[in-house]
């Protein structure tokens, strides 16, 4: 049996329809996702399957003894409870259980009979509802969202409100519900947690309903998907992912519906227009200008025509190093953060800084922009450097007094107001909008409104802190876009994987308070976590400093020789007659000149590859280049790229030599 069916339901808020239409059935292990742009109704309809809004029409219908919980946005209203019992609250059926068996154990050992009888129904529910293991359970939550032992005796009041929407999302998951509804669940979660997440869904024995805004996470859990559009709902039996293609699909079907009927219609005005007046055609005429009266205009609506489209102007050339930290430490009371860290960034580079919740990216961030002094340490910066830095919280909104959108942006661009309403209209805040008092946005505004003015900034480094925080999907691919098409440096923080993946180039990591830099962006430095996991070690702990960053750290080892690389073969080919011999064949047509040329082209990038490979490790035979673990890191990660570029080389020469026509 279902666990939930809703028939056409209908939500009005302020006397204005906002759903119509939501029909769905859900059966146990599946997971509902929820798509539709900010003030679709997402978050409104989760509340209407838990209970807590009102139904204006239609009908839900739960099956027998079917247990509800939602994880939604707010904070919890008790702060005065410590996180154990809050989180053991939830559990409301086995915590009633188990004080009913302690009350029946005193009343049998008293020699009441009944309780006796009473005991044996209690205690198989009690079972059913996980037994005697389930504190232990909730535990294992509380620490899989990334809480301590120490964490558990804490009131609520002495957490952040990150850690507070992690303690909601406990409680809802340690409840073991049938029907689980959450909103942003991933809100707040480092990577870990947010894998731990999702291998917790999948295994759950639930119906799932779900809001998220991470690509990869709906991808992973979701098994279909409910569009809400314009007051109205769509369900897609299918994932995350196919559904977008259907979607692509959809909208491609609706331009070409819509060009054709715009067609329609002025050809119907201009036979209307010139007949109208004449009178062997004007029946005729009247009888198109009915049909088009009667005709149903097919439209967009007005809403899916805003969406964020942006780009970042060419910066100007800074010098090539932008940025260099060696020996740096830093600390908060009570605890060492970063000890013996080094990084450093370049021209051009787009770098990933990858860490667990807690370990020092913000703060090391802070450290690099100027905001905090090191605790130890050297950074150097380089020439010509224009920063752009987008706080987690976007604390810079407030400067200088401002007191509005408009306000903002000027104090912050320079912009007369003209032009900075023209910039803020390019990110949704058109007319009255930009108005609005910088108290009242919600986090999505405040997150457009700090990128708007970053764009503006023209800076050539770009320092990230949690960019897509609070944005809409739709937002979180125009920055993707926009940061993937930026030709300055870019040192990026983030938890959203499909931002990493399209983004970083290199990856640094923090692990055991050190800084460790991997070659690759998140995809390579991932199956590095997956093959720690396949070793029983934890896929945040540091591998050896020799094999991360200085693998080749000895200058005096014997180095690879350019000339000693592999050749490529241009002239060596078989007769082509499959013999191998005898008399000699009738000379075939050689290639084009076209493929002649191409191939030329493409050896002789291969030779630029192999003479700058040589190049580099002259260079590197300078013992200067291997004196410190930095620049070891530095010069190891530079030969495996030169490395790299040969084999690429190879690669396409090859690729080309195998598409010769036989």
């Amino acid at each position: 049996m279902a666990v939930l069916i809703a028939s056409d339901l209908a939500k009005d808020m302020a006397g204005e329809p906002l759903l119509r239409g939501v029909s769905f059935k859900l059966e146990r292990r599946e997971r509902l996702t929820i798509a539709g742009r900010n003030g679709a109704g997402k978050t409104t309809l989760l509340r209407m399957l838990s209970g807590e809004t009102s139904v204006d029409g239609g009908e839900l219908v739960f099956s027998k003894g079917v247990r509800v919980a939602l994880h939604d946005q707010r904070p919890p209203r008790e702060r005065d409870v410590s996180l154990r019992d809050y989180v053991l609250s939830g559990c409301r059926e086995p915590l009633e259980l188990e004080e009913e068996l302690g009350r029946l154990e005193t009343a049998m050992a008293s020699g009441d009979e009944a309780a006796l009888n009473r005991y044996a129904d209690v205690y198989a529910r009690f079972e059913a509802a996980g037994g005697y293991g389930w504190r232990e359970r909730a535990r294992s939550v509380v620490h899989g969202l990334g809480f301590v032992d120490a964490d558990l005796d804490r009131p609520l009041r002495t957490f952040s409100g990150g850690q507070l929407t992690r303690a909601s999302l406990a409680r809802a998951l340690a409840a073991q519900p049938d029907l689980l509804l959450l909103d942003e669940p991933t809100n707040h979660l480092d990577i870990e947690s947010l894998e731990w997440l999702e291998e917790t869904l999948l295994a759950l024995d639930a119906a799932v309903v779900l809001v998220a805004h991470d690509r990869w996470f709906l991808e992973t859990v979701g098994t279909a998907v409910l569009e809400l559009e314009a007051g109205r709902a769509r369900f897609f039996n299918g994932t995350w992912h196919q559904w977008r293609r259907e979607q692509a699909a959809r909208e491609m079907a609706l331009g070409k519906a819509i060009d054709k009927q715009q067609a329609e219609i002025a050809r119907m005005e201009r036979f209307i227009e010139r007949f109208r007046y004449k009178a062997s055609k004007a029946r005729a005429a009247q009888s198109r200008v009915k049909k088009l009266d009667k005709m149903e205009r097919i439209t967009r609506d007005p809403k899916d025509g805003r969406g964020l489209e942006f780009s970042f102007k060419p910066p100007e050339r800074s010098g090539r190093v932008i940025f260099e930290l060696e020996d740096g430490r830093l600390e908060v009371p009570g605890r060492v953060l970063l000890d013996d860290a080094e990084i450093w960034l370049e021209r051009g580079e787009h770098v990933s800084l990858v860490g667990p919740n807690g370990t020092g990216k913000t703060t090391l961030i802070e450290a690099l922009v100027g905001h905090r002094p090191l605790d130890g340490g050297k950074l150097r910066s380089g020439h010509n450097v224009k920063l752009g830095y987008l706080s987690q919280h976007t604390e810079e909104l407030g400067k200088g007094g401002a007191r509005t959108v408009l306000e903002a942006c000027q104090k912050q661009t320079g912009l007369p107001p003209n032009q900075a309403r023209a910039l803020l209209g390019r990110f949704l805040f058109s007319g009255e909008e930009a108005e609005k008092p910088l108290d009242g946005l919600s986090g999505g505004e405040r997150r457009r409104l700090s990128l708007a003015i970053l764009v503006s900034s023209g800076a050539n480094v770009l320092i990230l802190d949690e960019p897509t925080n609070h944005l809409d999907l739709e937002s979180r691919e125009a920055l993707e876009d926009a940061l993937r098409s930026f030709q300055g440096s870019l040192l990026l923080v983030t938890h959203d994987r499909a931002l990493l993946d399209a983004v970083g180039t290199r990856t640094v990591a923090i692990e055991d308070q050190r800084l460790n830099t991997y070659l690759g962006g998140w995809p390579e430095y991932a199956r590095l976590r997956e093959e720690r996991k396949a070793r029983g070690e934890s896929p945040t702990s540091a591998a050896p400093r020799a094999t991360v960053t200085a693998a080749a750290s000895a200058p005096a080892a014997a180095k690879p020789k350019a000339n000693g690389t592999k050749k490529p073969a241009t002239a060596a080919r078989g007769n082509g007659n499959g013999n191998g011999g005898g008399a000699r064949p009738a000379k075939p047509a050689g290639p084009s000149k076209n493929r002649q040329r191409e191939q030329a082209k493409l050896e002789r990038a291969v030779e630029e590859a192999e003479a700058a490979l040589a190049a580099l490790e002259d260079e590197l035979a300078d013992p200067k280049a291997w004196a410190t673990k930095y620049e070891s890191g530095k010069s190891q990660a530079r030969h495996t790229a030169a490395k790299r570029a040969v084999e690429d080389a190879y690669a396409q020469l090859e690729a080309f030599e195998a598409s010769a026509p036989a």
